[in-house]
């Protein structure tokens, strides 16, 4: 499952790290919609506002649908035929969609047959352990493998507040498979949401929790997911599996109260019971899948 996030990057690095390709082959910058609602954060929970990727041929009928854009979404589907005037009397979750029962739920079904499929944009994403032993559970933040700069790597680097930005500036964004809908209430404006698709575990999240995101590793595998003009619904459906591509790094329990929102919420941190991990878990909690 996933159920937090971090996506702190300012919008301008952001952009600069989902540049893409477009069908000529050149080299693009996805261009913002409705920017004024994104807000950075190291700890996004559910029904709070992220940043996601989608064909420009969603909200442009004669546009390539190669071409893409960045827009806020609230976390967690609500249909377009949902009949209330408040989202939050959605008497079901949909924080997140389990890939094998995907073609099964109307919610994801419906959306899901229309090509509504986007890129769900994090730093990261967090999930808790519960080893035997213990009531307590230990949060780990969960990302790509990055690609460290000359200027990332030495104590001196880090503190400089140019190096930060050039730290940043090569970050790899986690790529999340989700599914979204456009719900127009009785009155006021439409509000645009998305759920999370998730799958099994790869081998080394296996002892974190048994579901994680369904992440899109790589140019091609993002770039046919959102291409729902060219790539049909079953071919598209083929790329949600789990991948090994992760590693992840035990943080503070800060961040288990989502109102903290702080570099500290995915600083890596000491396990929270050092003996009880020792003895109950089975794996090194900075390896990566």
């Amino acid at each position: 499952m996933c159920g937090r996030t971090s996506c702190h990057l300012p919008r301008d690095v952001l952009t600069r790290a989902c540049a893409y390709h477009d069908r000529q082959g050149r080299r693009r910058l996805p261009q913002w919609r409705d920017p004024e609602k994104y807000s950075p954060s190291y700890n996004k929970s559910p029904q709070s506002s992220s940043p996601v990727l989608l064909s420009r041929l969603h909200f442009e009928k004669d546009a390539d649908s190669s071409e893409r854009i960045i827009i806020p979404m609230r976390w967690g589907l609500v249909p377009s035929w949902f009949k209330e005037s408040d989202p939050s009397k959605l008497q079901f979750n949909t924080t997140n969609c389990r890939s094998d029962t995907i073609m099964e739920k109307q919610s994801f079904k419906v959306p899901l047959g229309k090509g509504r499929r986007c890129v769900v944009l994090a730093d990261g994403f967090y999930e808790w352990q519960r080893c035997q032993g213990t009531s307590q559970r230990q949060p780990y933040f969960i990302y790509f493998p990055q690609t460290k700069t000359e200027k990332s790597g030495g104590n001196e680097a880090a503190e400089s507040p140019d190096s930060k930005e050039k730290v940043w500036d090569n970050w790899r964004p986690l790529t999340m498979a989700g599914i979204f809908d456009c719900w127009e209430p009785p009155e006021g404006e439409r509000l645009y949401s998305y759920s999370i698709i998730t799958v099994d575990s790869c081998r080394g999240l296996s002892d974190i929790h048994n579901r994680m995101p369904a992440i899109l590793d790589g140019e091609e595998a993002v770039s046919k997911w959102l291409d729902f003009g060219e790539v049909a619904t079953q071919e598209a459906l083929k790329l949600i599996h789990p991948i090994d591509n992760i590693t992840f790094h035990p943080v503070s329990p800060v961040v288990n109260n989502s109102r903290n929102n702080t570099p500290e919420c995915l600083a890596p941190a000491d396990l929270v019971v050092k003996k009880a991990f020792a003895h109950s878990c089975s794996f090194n909690p900075l390896h990566p899948c």
